[in-house]
């Protein structure tokens, strides 16, 4: 899966902190085990809403405090959605848009 942050945490694109997981099959850098969390959660309910067996690429945009804005591609298939998490990682809102 690509995604639109290089540099930073797969979530929130922050440099600090040396966290890291596999999420679908990649070692990814994450700021914190909360973000990494909040990723997985997010890939997660984005397959199940589409019935996608993976996501191809991932755009996030938008932070914590307001939401996020995010478009996954599957298959040359594009869904576009809001998501925004507790602190804790869980999912706290999460529509199409």
């Amino acid at each position: 899966m690509e995604i639109n942050y290089k540099e930073g945490c797969a979530l929130c694109d922050a440099t600090w902190g040396e966290y890291w997981e596999e999420v679908e099959g990649k070692n990814r850098f994450f700021c914190c085990d909360i973000c990494a969390t909040a990723f997985k959660n997010l890939v997660t309910k984005v397959k199940a809403e589409n019935a996608w067996p993976t996501i191809d690429s991932l755009e996030i945009t938008g932070n914590n405090n307001s939401g996020r804005k995010c478009t996954a591609t599957y298959d040359g298939k594009e869904y576009r959605f809001y998501i925004k998490f507790y602190n804790d990682g869980r999912i706290f809102d999460f529509h199409s848009i």
